[in-house]
């Protein structure tokens, strides 16, 4: 296996949104034409399909795919919770670095409002606890540990919404600079979590096109080739004592895994990151993983909120699509939009939220169940 020898040469996406009206297959066509048509690629030039989604019947992967106008080549589904489109992107990145295929499209596409309203099994008791409630005392144990405010909460949201506005695939596009008292004066979620610190639910599709490094250059010759430099998939481990809570993220040493196995596979380290994508479904999240992926000390999260170090023109600036709360969280799409996000960032393609002379981005998802899938991306 070649893992430097693998290129993500297209991407395209959505908006994601409450789209009511609009059928899951539409959604997950006008992602994989988008991103066939960034590739400079046709249907023809495709050798397998993996396609990730969450929330639909068992056949709406395959048949998507076809309506899409791909036919006769392998259809595989994958589904992992939240990081569904980031394990989907991993099949992907293997098939071509073993050599089995060439070309691959991910497509990832999602209808959280076709399950609004249902409610979970009262038999399973893993599902008692909803993720807000229990990423609230993610929030109340850090604040009894460090002393985190309400505040910091507060500013990790108001940076995310505004990299949002700058989006014009994300859900949430505020028309005003958000400020961090307006997060706090949003309605009240779960203590001391607001609406505005909390990704929404919505619809969407997102896709990427996944081949062999040196075909990209074929296709796209005037563009710099972004690669994937490592890839790492991991699931909660047993230790004497531990709790399994299955509908949400695992423990911490999840994500501290997800690094150490990044840093290995890559051979880079924090200090060369110029980016980073992670699962901030709830605004604590964000704060954790400063910590947990190696982007400041442990307790030092707080202080890097106060000085901006994770945002606008800061050390490594998070979430620069928005993150989950405002681009937006639809399940099956959400890993491939961090993949949108940071293949156009390489590419010196962002617009007004570029990061300047980005080389090296990471992405990290969670998965409920609980898995953690995190991927390092380079341009060459």
């Amino acid at each position: 296996m070649d893992r430097n020898k693998v290129a993500i040469l297209g991407v395209g996406m959505t908006r994601f949104g409450m789209n009511y009206e609009t059928h899951h297959s539409v959604m997950g066509r006008d992602a994989g034409l988008a991103a066939l048509d960034d590739a400079g690629m046709t249907f023809a030039d495709i050798d397998a399909v993996y396609v990730g989604h969450i929330f639909l019947t068992p056949m709406a992967g395959v048949r998507t795919v076809k309506e899409l106008g791909v036919t006769g080549v392998p259809v595989q589904r994958i589904e992992n919770a939240s990081a569904t489109g980031s394990c989907a992107l991993r099949e992907a990145y293997m098939a071509v670095a073993a050599g089995w295929y060439d070309r691959v499209l991910v497509l990832g596409f999602d209808k959280m409002t076709n399950v609004m309203g249902s409610m979970p099994n009262p038999q399973d008791m893993d599902e008692a606890i909803l993720p807000a409630g229990f990423f609230a005392m993610w929030a109340t144990r850090r604040m009894h540990e460090r002393g985190t405010k309400p505040e910091h909460l507060a500013k990790i949201a108001a940076k995310n919404w505004n990299y949002g506005a700058l989006n014009p695939f994300a859900q949430r596009q505020a028309q005003e600079t958000v400020t961090p008292e307006k997060v706090l004066a949003a309605k009240m979620v779960a203590w001391p979590l607001t609406a505005m610190m909390s990704c929404p639910i919505g619809d969407g599709g997102a896709a990427a096109i996944v081949c062999r490094a040196d075909l990209a250059k074929r296709y796209q010759p005037d563009r710099p080739v972004v690669t994937i430099a490592a890839s790492h998939l991991g699931s909660e481990k047993y230790e004497r004592g531990h709790l399994f809570m299955g509908p949400v993220v695992g423990p911490a040493q999840m994500s501290r895994d997800a690094a150490k196995d990044l840093w290995e596979q890559s051979g880079l380290g924090p200090e060369d990151i110029d980016l980073v994508q992670v699962h901030d479904a709830f605004a604590i999240e964000e704060l954790e993983y400063y910590e947990l992926l190696g982007f400041c000390r442990e307790g030092e999260a707080e202080q890097g909120i106060e000085e901006g170090w994770f945002g606008p023109g800061g050390k490594v600036p998070f979430s620069t699509d928005g993150g989950l709360i405002a681009r937006g969280h639809p399940g099956g799409p959400t890993g491939l939009a961090q993949i949108w996000e940071t293949t156009l960032q390489l590419r010196g393609e962002a617009g007004k939220r570029q990061v300047p002379n980005a080389k090296a981005g990471l992405c990290h998802m969670m998965g409920g169940g609980s898995v953690c899938a995190a991927h390092i991306l380079v341009r060459e």
